[in-house]
């Protein structure tokens, strides 16, 4: 069974060596961000598919016999990867069968748009996430991030979305991982894809969504969500949050990452981080 792992490579360099050995992982960027190029569209489901499109390609180039048809694949992902494991385990892609998809530190997309107009939630809580609106306006936005500072506004991101425990943080930084993500991040291509992205998931990926729920397409494998207790699990209640999104009898299984692990939970703690999912790896094999 393929392990299919949606991010980039550096932000799993502790993870991944943690995983279980005995399943092939494929870990790429999503296009425009990192090393890679940017591809036309940004929407979810065009993204799923041309990292699927690659993965094919390469079990083809690597194996000596035929791929079996379809394709059983797990997807794993964080944050904007999550999204696009998300989208692609309701559109069901073609060639593919998706086993369980594990979703880190993220809750639905048009769920977290409501959010910016629902009177029960705080300001505070809304203005943590000033960066949706901001971004999606990407000409404005790569303008303004370029006079700021694109390391600079990284920086301040990164600052506010990780954690507070002192091994997190370490962990978070070692191997010159922000220095390596600046880098990305001063590329003209990198700045406006992640632009582009959040474009996306404030018009194409959300009423996708919408149209998803009024129709009744929900996930229908197995479901496991980690995520930092003290920032997101603070905000809703896991995994209630995502319990109208899985079609009934759909397993959901959760695990809250606490003591100050923030928003990079596969980063800050990895150790914890690979053994629960791991766990739940090996459960879905069998």
């Amino acid at each position: 069974m393929q392990l299919y792992t949606v991010t980039d490579t550096t932000r799993w360099r502790h993870f991944i060596p943690l995983l279980p050995k005995d399943a092939p992982i494929f870990a790429p960027d999503l296009p425009g961000y990192g090393a890679s190029a940017a591809i036309e569209k940004h929407d979810k489901l065009t993204v799923g598919t041309a990292i699927l499109s690659a993965l094919l390609t390469e079990i083809k180039r690597t194996s000596s016999s035929p791929p079996p048809s379809p394709i059983p694949i797990i997807l794993i992902g964080h944050d904007r990867g999550a999204r696009v494991s998300h989208r692609l385990s309701v559109s069901g892609p073609p060639g593919f069968t998706i086993r369980g998809v594990c979703l880190i530190d993220i809750v639905p997309t048009s769920t977290q748009w409501q959010n910016h107009s629902s009177p029960a939630k705080s300001a505070q809580d809304i203005s943590g996430y000033f960066h949706w609106p901001f971004l999606a306006n990407v000409s404005l936005a790569t303008r303004m991030i370029t006079a700021f500072g694109r390391g600079a506004f990284l920086a301040e991101m990164l600052d506010a979305w990780s954690g507070t425990s002192p091994k997190g943080q370490q962990a978070f930084r070692s191997d010159g991982a922000e220095d390596l993500y600046k880098q990305f991040f001063a590329q003209d291509h990198v700045l406006k894809a992640s632009c582009e992205d959040y474009q996306h998931g404030a018009t194409t990926d959300v009423v996708a969504q919408e149209e998803d729920q009024r129709e009744g397409k929900k996930i229908k494998v197995p479901l496991f969500l980690l995520y930092s207790e003290g920032m997101i699990g603070k905000r809703y209640s896991f995994p209630d949050v995502w319990r109208e999104w899985v079609d009934e009898g759909v397993e959901i299984g959760h695990h809250a990452l606490g003591e100050g692990i923030g928003h990079f939970g596969a980063e800050e703690a990895p150790e914890e981080s690979a053994r629960v999912v791991g766990e739940w790896l090996k459960a879905l094999r069998g």
